[in-house]
């Protein structure tokens, strides 16, 4: 994708007038009140509350988001509702979304919503494009916002709709959120009998949505508006969502980063989970060390990579609070991570990705030399990135953290080496010593790292070992660097007297001794990143830790269902590429695990029990297991900077 920046909404707000949008014209509701609107078009003109009640999961699509007055309306009418859905889901799409204290001053006029709009603008994203996922409510209501033009992200959107909001500006202003192109979408995600409603009754957007499948009527408008338009279809698209197991049952194998993140997400949603590992606890491994740094890594032509850390960074950070804000707090730090430039080249463009894009500086901006040195407390040669929201995460106390997150729907089995994994009828038994049956159940997940490469059924996956030493230096409290500091390597403020430093990454040796090379390799780097830092430590004196890290070629993780072949025609869609039943990944998180777990265990949990998906779908299917019999294997990369 070429950059693609956010041109937020600006507030106008005249007297005795709704809130105003100069970019279009419009008014964002009517003028007879705005929660009454909400109420009749959309809510009753989808026929609700009654069509959610009883049903484990409702999902509403929408196609403008706006004031979030909508939302709001259907939110406090679910909470009103005894016989709701056990699970609301709610979708929308942004193009110029409004900042968080300009929604304060709108959402101050609907005092019957105070308290779900706070709840709202506490969890709000920074104005960033693509996908932002928001579980409010407990968990119980999920908010997925689609930041970015409507036709060019509908079409990204993985997701089954059981009703559909059309609330955009006026078709004269805005006549792309009212095109064939838009309605053609709506058909696409539509589960069988879903409604749309809309207060839009003109002539061409009733035979459109006629075109596209869409039986619709007109209605009696709001508050002398003579129509609005409801509809509703019976046939769904063609890229019908997996049935979810009539068990939800599951064994995930590791107790990792990605194994607890996948368990928690999946126990969020009510499964039973058996979690076996063969180390004593969870967090060893790949996830043991004291301090990994936290932050994404973004790119002029905001690639593949950038998306998704992004992603990443900014539903792990959510995740983050939510854990700590439900008694189980992580050991981490949002000290701000500086990534300074390996030269002059680099810098220079360093600083052409933060000018094309033009981010909110609490995600990241530019930093010259003088202001880097000051972020780091020490001099350095260059300037370079500066994440406001990044930090360190101590891995373990994420995974326990998880672990605690899903309390009885949890259990673990530690000291459980897995010798394989055997389908017997419509359940996975995993293997122990001598064949013995240690778990059962319907669905398996393949989270054990390296590990994953002596499971016969995973054996096309191209995930390769990568033996990374970090060096533990000892250091005072409150010593510089108070901030993370990189380049080709990485050094964390101090946590518990001990300063981490790395790391090295060497991909197929098994090793698991301390080496003085590494040593000396990680002080190499730390001259590199604070000139003169490394000279009081002497290699051959050091502690640290050494860890092997599930590498895969392309530096994308690995989440989803795994192939049941091990060839296939290069031509052949992803969709098409048979699968082994129940049978699931995640791994290839390489040296940036941090940023990966959280989101990709809420995607692969939301595969699993048929949720709208939290990222685009080219993106998801970037990460599918499959993509590697459609394209040549690369050799993994030295650095994972």
């Amino acid at each position: 994708m070429t950059p693609n920046t956010l041109q937020p909404a600006s507030l106008v707000q005249l007297p005795d007038t709704p809130p105003y949008s100069p970019l279009y014209d419009d008014v964002y509701h009517s003028a007879a009140g705005g929660p009454g609107q909400a109420r009749h078009v959309f809510l009753a003109g989808n026929g609700l509350p009654a069509r959610w009640q009883g049903r484990r999961r409702f999902t509403v699509v929408e196609t403008g988001f706006g004031t979030g007055l909508n939302f709001l309306a259907t939110w406090a009418a679910w909470r009103d509702d005894p016989a709701r859905s056990g699970q609301l889901h709610f979708v929308s799409v942004e193009k110029h979304p409004f900042r968080a204290d300009d929604l304060a001053r709108l959402h101050a006029a609907w005092p019957e919503f105070a308290a779900l709009a706070a709840e709202l603008r506490g969890q709000w994203p920074p104005l960033l494009p693509g996908v932002h996922r928001l579980h409010l409510d407990g968990g119980r209501v999920t908010l997925t916002l689609l930041l970015g033009d409507a036709p060019d992200l509908l079409p990204h959107l993985v997701a089954r709709a059981d009703a559909f909001y059309l609330d955009g500006f006026a078709p004269a202003g805005n006549p792309d959120m009212w095109s064939p192109a838009i309605f053609v979408q709506l058909a696409r995600l539509a589960a069988p009998g879903a409604t749309l409603a809309t207060w839009c009754a003109a002539g061409h957007v009733r035979r459109g949505l006629l075109a596209a499948g869409w039986a619709v009527d007109r209605q009696p408008g709001f508050s002398g508006k003579l129509h609005m338009l409801a509809g509703r279809i019976d046939t769904s698209g063609p890229a019908s969502a997996p049935a979810t197991p009539a068990e939800r049952r599951a064994l995930v194998i590791g107790a990792g980063l990605a194994g607890t993140s996948v368990a928690e997400r999946l126990a969020a949603r009510g499964w039973q989970i058996t979690l076996i590992d063969a180390a004593g606890g969870p967090g060893h491994g790949a996830s043991g060390n004291r301090a990994g740094v936290f932050r994404p890594l973004p790119s002029v032509d905001d690639n593949r990579l950038a998306r998704i850390t992004r992603a990443g960074f900014l539903y792990g950070r959510r995740h983050l609070d939510a854990l700590a804000a439900a008694g189980h707090p992580v050991r981490e730090s949002a000290c701000g991570v500086l990534h300074l430039a390996r030269d002059d080249k680099q810098e220079r463009k360093m600083r052409a990705v933060v000018d094309a894009h033009g981010y909110p500086d609490g995600y990241l901006r530019f930093v010259d030399r003088d202001e880097a040195a000051q972020l780091a407390g020490w001099p350095v040669d260059a300037g370079g990135w500066w994440f406001a929201s990044g930090g360190w995460i101590q891995p373990p106390s994420l995974c326990a953290a998880n672990l605690s997150a899903g309390g009885a729907r949890i259990s673990t089995l530690f000291g459980r080496p897995l010798a394989g994994l055997e389908r017997v009828g419509d359940e996975w038994l995993a293997l122990g010593a001598g064949g013995t049956e240690i778990a059962r159940a319907p669905v398996a997940i393949l989270a054990n790292g390296t590990g994953i490469r002596a499971v016969t059924q995973a054996a096309m996956l191209p995930v390769r070992p990568a033996r990374g030493q970090v060096s533990h230096l000892p250091a005072a409290p409150g010593s510089a660097p108070r901030v993370v500091v990189c380049r080709l390597g990485y050094v964390s403020p101090e946590v518990d007297g001990i300063r981490c430093a790395g790391a090295t990454f060497i991909a197929d040796d098994d090793g698991t001794e301390l080496r003085d090379t590494e040593h000396r390799e990680n002080l190499a780097k730390l001259d590199f990143i604070l000139p003169g830092f490394a000279a009081p430590f002497d290699p051959a004196t050091l502690d640290g830790r050494v860890g092997f890290r599930p590498a895969s070629p392309d530096r994308l993780p690995m989440v989803g269902a795994l192939p049941a072949v091990d060839t296939a025609d290069r031509r052949t869609p992803l969709a098409d590429i048979p699968r082994q039943p129940g049978l699931y990944a995640v791994s290839g998180f390489g040296a940036r695990g941090l940023v990966w777990a959280s989101l990709a265990g809420e995607l692969l949990a939301s595969q699993l029990d048929g949720d709208p998906l939290p990222l685009e779908s080219d993106l998801v299917d970037a990460l599918d297991p499959a993509r590697y019999l459609l394209k040549p294997p690369r050799p993994a990369s030295a650095s994972e900077e």
